[in-house]
């Protein structure tokens, strides 16, 4: 098994069961045990972290790993690796100091429509700071191809983290301030662990001289920082302004439903964890044969893959949300449909991001972000107000075709390649067939049997499709290989 299957496959195993802890955190331990208007206030809180973060990291992370191949000497990594945590750290110090500075203008700010966001307000800096720091260190196990524990720290600690925190508040052991104080302690329990190993794989020799790219470095940085505060704007700008103009109520019904939502991007994330490090060799190589086997294998698979988890999150939706018994939450069931739709097109684009990331037209990726965030912000102030939180959905998923279509056509004008094959049509294909198909069919049992037997149809049918129509050579591969040990035995 080579090193982007095997990391790929236990980052999948991480990454899966930080989707089930985080399902039942979300669609459960919230709602039962903290109600929806606190769960509302916790989701907003952190979405105001994430919006503050790229201030703090201002890019570096991200070009540790384009520019690490690069430097020919240990003492030029050393020094850019120095760079990457040293300047971090400056710009929380120079936050932290506005924070004490302007604190009442800030708060009186935030908490404008809400005033709990304004009592808690201190949660957002520390997390920012400490999930910035944490995105610089994991990069650099990443560029070692070290991604696997980096990975379960980043995917599956922090929904453990809450999934504890909740049953201890449940049991009440704490309250909500002590339940406020663990999530930062634990944050930064994460980030200790995540130095520490990181210090382990590979200790370099601390410098604050500047690399021989300094200034590519930065002019990279600072674009992908501005880059990275539009894309943090659009992943949390719904929340935000749902709580602003709607409840924080609506926050939590449209968290639950992103969320089911996302797990269709799960088997990505677990995918570019490793192959993020391989695109920016391939680029820095100029090896455009790896470089296109890069991306339409990525775009293959993950396609079908995440084809798959389409059909059974969207026909076992009504099923699911009845068995959980999630009440006034099944407001926001068509924003599951409406935001998947949109994430199954991302997934059919493979690496397609990474290879624009990583290249000398990564000046694009700012304008793009900074188109999506304005869009993301006019069409959410206007939907959200006119549709409430279907069109916080509606907005997502017009924010991600066009942009989708612009990385595409540009990737195909730059480097003369795309994600897209005649498999990619055939895939598409077989994955509104089949929605078409068995939506029509009725289980007429409890929710839970009713969701078994239909998933089992789903995979059944998926299966048999995919492999009579030769999708992706891995899944042929690997099926092929089980076949005949079936027969044997």
């Amino acid at each position: 098994m080579g090193i982007i299957a095997k990391q790929s496959f236990y980052n999948s195993i991480s990454i899966g069961l930080a989707f089930l802890i985080g399902a039942i955190n979300t669609v459960y331990l919230y709602p039962t045990h903290m109600g929806s208007a606190l769960q509302g206030l916790v989701v907003a809180l952190l979405a105001l972290s994430n919006l503050v973060q790229p201030f703090i990291s201002f890019g570096v992370q991200h070009a540790v790993i384009k520019f690490y191949s690069s430097c020919n000497t240990k003492e030029e990594r050393d020094k850019l690796l120095s760079l990457s945590f040293f300047l971090p750290l400056l710009i929380f110090l120079f936050l932290l100091i506005l924070s004490f500075l302007f604190y009442q203008q800030i708060i009186d700010f935030i908490a404008s429509e809400n005033e709990e966001i304004g009592k808690y307000a201190y949660l957002i800096l520390a997390i920012a700071f400490s999930t910035a720091l944490f995105e610089v260190f994991y990069n650099w196990l990443r560029i070692h191809l070290y991604s696997v524990f980096g990975n379960f720290l980043k995917e599956f600690y922090p929904r453990a983290l809450i999934f504890t925190l909740l049953l201890i508040y449940a049991f009440k052991i704490i309250d909500f301030d002590g339940f406020i104080t663990a999530l930062i302690v634990g944050y930064y329990l994460r980030l200790s662990l995540v130095v520490i190993y990181c210090l382990v794989k590979y200790t370099p020799k601390f410098s604050f001289s500047l690399p021989h790219q300094y200034r590519s470095i930065l002019r990279y940085s600072l674009l992908i920082f501005m880059s990275g505060s539009a894309a943090s704007l659009i992943l949390d700008i719904d929340k935000s302004m749902i709580s602003n103009i709607l409840t924080v109520e609506n926050v939590a019904y449209y968290s639950v439903a992103i969320f089911i939502a996302a797990v269709i991007e799960f088997p990505g994330r677990a995918m570019f964890q490793i192959i993020s490090p391989l695109v920016a060799k391939a680029i820095n190589e100029n090896d455009d044969a790896t470089l296109l086997n890069l991306l339409k294998k990525s775009a293959n698979n993950l396609l079908l893959i995440s084809g798959l988890l389409f059909l059974l999150i969207n026909l076992n939706l009504n099923d699911f949300y009845a068995w959980v018994n999630l009440g006034d939450y099944t407001l926001a069931l068509e924003v599951v449909l409406i935001v998947s739709l949109g994430k199954l097109f991302t997934m059919s684009m493979g690496c397609l991001n990474h290879i624009i990331t990583n290249s000398k037209y990564y000046v694009y990726v700012f304008w793009f972000s900074l188109i999506s965030a304005l869009l993301a912000v006019a069409l959410n102030l206007f939907l959200i107000k006119y549709y409430g939180i279907i069109g916080a959905a509606y907005a997502t998923l017009m924010v991600m075709i066009l942009i989708n279509i612009l990385k595409i056509l540009l990737v195909q004008k730059r480097f003369r390649m795309n994600p897209f094959s005649k498999k990619t049509f055939l895939t598409l294909i077989v994955v509104f067939f089949l929605y078409w198909i068995i939506s029509m069919i009725s289980f007429d049992y409890e929710p839970f049997l009713s969701l078994l037997l239909r998933s089992t149809l789903i995979i059944i049918a998926f299966s048999f499709l995919s492999y009579l129509l030769k999708l992706t050579e891995d899944v042929q591969k690997f099926i092929n290989k089980v076949v005949p040990t079936v027969n044997k035995s």
